[in-house]
């Protein structure tokens, strides 16, 4: 059993039914950072659910981000920001993970979730350069003339300091490393540089390191110049598309720039060649434009601009900024344009705009366009994100045992149970698992300063349990709270009981749900839910060794890895001098997906050290090694 830490912001796409056919890419960012949406966990999941009904079926969450008076930071708590910056998250959200709560309650509607680094190499708006380029004043974009670059204006750091590259690619690296994202996004200002920026000392030193010690232009629209600039900003978004795959490949790198060429012209963002050479899944040009004449004139050039590139493209449209939201009329002929022209999805700016107007443009899509529901275009026509089961503690799936009392009260659905009386009971909840799989799971809180803070839950996989203690008595701790991943085979069976009894205190019961887990069972093909629930194993077209999981791990690991055809396999792990420290696998395995588990004990069953390992996989034509950590 594993666990798994979750966090959160927003951008959307359309939702998943039970007869799938149509695919397409329906999205919706959520950019404001002080839209209650993320302040709250109940209105994160009524913002979910509300999304999930009228279609849509992918968050793409904003999680790079900031506002006037702080320049900016992360929307979830990060380790990077508080090595670089003692700031781990924007401080209108300390003490919470916006998205955690986007990624739990999105994945229970079944809508995928991609974090978006809106501010990119921008480090604030008007702020001279804000706290990041206070601290480290060397990352200043400048220009000719030695100043900070500011552009319609945002500040901006400069995105061929390689220090710069490094952090910004650490942010993305943190974030799909330690959560169950789908993927990431980046926009108009990332990878991006103002064309009248690269004078500052680091890119200069570049330069002339590969110019023979010989100055750029001083025009900044130098042909060779702007191009050599736009290449380096290219160079990092491989490297970034490249990382990001290496973690997992199954997660979509996503981009929607401004539009080529003035994009190219102004930020040198070189789109066309980004596409051209499948540095992004998705290109989602930002064709923002406040009528109809002017939107399609926009989109057929854009279109022109990626020949044969239909199956990645999908238009950015503009349906707020300020006080103006886009009138249904304009809405409804824009995407009939879209459909029109094979264009079968876009992304929309942003999520305000649909609940406007006592939700009418929402309630629009779900009546026109969005009606049937649709798959997302990268998953091959499988469902990817299988909405969460909810077992409610009224169900019929549910054995109560004791003297629980009904609360009158807001819970998940209805009301909720609580414990307060002398003797001994519990409540049983059983699950239908419709799927061989990794599941997270959670209970649904209503936290109140009477409750235990240590309620008994014990979770119950096919060979094992677990005991988990919740704090029900934190009023932080509202809403769906993770108790532990367990794997699980298809069937019918107990999951989870909660034990109420005079030691534990008063103890409160509600829903529970278990919603798949794609970092520990990304593998797992899903074709048709819930009538016909069906899983396909699929031979794997390469072997691979995936990165353990949790890592760092205490007191055991998940390591998986995925054969092309069957043979001998070794697998073991090593220490940082090179000896073997344990053999977990050394046998003939058939072609599929595997997993080992190391829990830390070495080859005479002796607990291993605190530290650095390394695991190796090795077939007949393959071998691979990666880095873990045991913390204890």
């Amino acid at each position: 059993m594993k666990y798994l830490a979750f966090c959160t912001i927003i951008f959307i796409f359309l939702g998943i039914g039970r007869t799938q056919t149509l695919t397409e890419l329906r999205a919706i960012k959520i950019t404001n950072v002080d839209s209650d949406v993320l302040f709250s966990n109940a209105k994160t999941a009524e913002a979910m659910d509300y999304l999930a009904s009228i279609g849509v079926n992918t968050i793409l969450t904003v999680v790079w981000n900031g506002n006037g008076a702080s320049g900016d930071h992360t929307l979830y708590p990060s380790a990077v920001m508080d090595s670089y910056f003692e700031k781990p998250i924007h401080p209108a959200f300390t003490n919470r993970d916006p998205l955690e709560r986007v990624l739990i309650e999105a994945h229970r509607n079944g809508m995928e979730v991609m974090p978006w680094f809106e501010m990119g190499f921008s480090t604030s708006y008007s702020q001279n350069g804000g706290h990041i380029i206070e601290k480290y004043p060397d990352w200043a974009l400048k220009d000719v003339d030695g100043n900070l670059v500011v552009k319609n204006g945002f500040d901006w750091m400069s995105a061929i300091n390689p220090d710069v590259q490094k952090f910004i690619r650490a942010l993305a690296v943190e974030v799909a490393e330690n959560y169950d994202i789908d993927g990431i996004e980046y926009s108009d200002r990332i990878p991006a540089m103002p064309v009248e920026g690269g004078y500052d000392t680091e890119t200069l030193a570049v330069y002339l390191e590969e110019h023979d010690g010989q100055d750029p232009p001083d025009n900044y629209n130098d042909t060779a110049w702007k191009q050599w600039r736009a290449d380096k900003l290219t160079d990092f978004f491989k490297s970034v598309h490249d990382t990001i795959k290496n973690i997992d490949p199954n997660l979509v790198v996503s981009s929607s720039p401004s539009l080529y060429p003035w994009s190219y012209e102004n930020y040198l963002q070189d789109s066309k060649t980004w596409v051209e050479q499948r540095i992004v899944d998705n290109i989602i040009p930002q064709v923002y434009r406040y009528n109809y004449t002017d939107y399609l004139f926009e989109l057929n050039k854009s279109l022109n601009n990626f020949p044969g590139y239909r199956d990645i493209y999908f238009p950015g449209m503009l349906i707020k900024s300020g006080s103006y939201v886009i009138e249904p009329d304009f809405l409804l002929k824009s995407l009939q344009a879209n459909r029109d022209r094979n264009v079968n999805g876009e992304a929309f700016f942003f999520y305000e705009a649909l609940r406007a107007n006592n939700n009418l443009l929402g309630d629009t899509l779900k009546a026109t366009f969005y009606k049937q529901p649709a798959l997302t275009p990268d998953r091959d026509g499988k469902i990817w994100r299988p909405k969460a089961i909810v077992v409610n503690e009224d169900d019929a799936d549910v054995v109560i045992s004791g003297n629980w009392q009904n609360v009158d009260a807001p819970g998940f659905k209805g009301g909720f149970l609580k414990w307060n009386d002398t003797g001994s009971g519990a409540i049983e909840y059983y699950f239908d698992v419709p799927f061989t799989a990794w599941f997270n799971v959670y209970a649904f809180i209503v936290p109140d300063a009477e409750n235990t803070s240590t309620a008994p839950y014990t979770l119950y996989s096919d060979n094992d349990s677990l005991n988990v203690f919740l704090d029900q008595s934190n009023t932080d701790n509202n809403g769906w709270q993770f108790l532990e991943s367990v794997y699980m085979e298809k069937g019918k069976k107990k999951i989870v009981k909660l034990t109420a009894a005079p030691a534990n205190g008063n103890v409160m019961a509600d829903a529970v749900m278990i919603m798949i887990n794609r970092k520990l069972s990304p593998d797992v093909i899903i074709t048709d839910l819930p009538e016909n629930n069906t899983l396909t194993e699929v031979i794997p077209q390469t072997t691979v060794l995936f990165r353990n999981y949790p890592n760092p791990f205490n007191p055991s690991t998940t390591i998986r890895y995925a054969l092309d055809k069957p043979g001998p396999v070794s697998l073991k792990v090593f220490d940082t001098l090179g000896r073997q420290v344990v053999t977990l696998v050394n046998s003939e395995k058939s072609a599929g997906t595997h997993q080992a588990i190391w829990n830390g004990l070495n080859q005479s069953s002796e607990q291993a050290a605190s530290g650095l390992y390394f695991y190796s996989l090795q077939t007949d034509n393959y071998q691979k090694m990666y880095k873990m950590i045991l913390l204890k």
